[in-house]
């Protein structure tokens, strides 16, 4: 199980050979993912090797190499057509595949939520979150927001006229919460949701 910043790490390895083809360097890793340390980038790169996703060539420029397996098979599942949730509709047998990779895949890392504060937005307490990494988000959007450096929630985001931001709950036993704009980091967006059923 790889942490976020791991997982970050991976997704911005594989991006980067993506488009230049060749490994980045660790000062490059560590421009790529926010921080400053190579050192930090060091350690993310050994854990991902001891994970099975790199395999590293001491002493060779760039000497970092993903491990070359078939992952979308691992994060794809038959789709095999449509259920009805209303009027009952005839059962047509599909071909398709259903590839979870697009939902798990680049800058993107898992959260369990605590609490009901986002009910009537579908989300509930035990719920795993799919949330892409990201600075920035619009109105209107659920984000994972970092107040004052300390505490995260996950609320839907509004920018006030008067440079306030509210993060407004979905539960109406809830008021939403305004702070000052350069107390609140968005830190990402929910894009997906996974609910596991007893």
């Amino acid at each position: 199980m790889l942490t976020p910043r791991q997982l970050q790490t991976l997704n911005f390895i594989r991006h980067f050979m993506t488009a230049h083809q060749h490994a980045p360097s660790l000062t490059e890793i560590a421009h790529g993912i926010g921080i400053r340390s190579k050192g930090v980038a060091h350690r993310y790169v050994q854990a991902l090797a001891g994970a099975g996703y790199l395999t590293l060539h001491p002493g060779r420029q760039r000497g970092i190499e993903l491990v070359q397996e078939d992952r979308d098979d691992m994060l794809s599942m038959p789709l095999l057509g449509y259920i009805a949730a209303g009027q009952p509709i005839e059962a047509i047998p599909g071909q398709d595949v259903l590839n979870l990779g697009e939902l798990l895949g680049a800058d993107r890392y898992a959260l369990r939520v605590k609490g009901d504060s986002m009910i009537e937005a579908g989300i509930q307490d035990g719920d795993t979150v799919i949330i892409e990494h990201r600075m920035r988000a619009d109105d209107g959007e659920i984000v994972v927001a970092l107040v004052d450096g300390e505490e995260a929630t996950l609320k839907r985001l509004k920018n006030r006229q008067d440079g306030c931001v509210e993060l407004i709950a979905e539960n109406p036993e809830m008021l939403p919460l305004c702070y000052a704009a350069e107390r609140v980091v968005v830190q990402g967006v929910v894009v997906g949701l996974l609910r596991r059923y007893p």
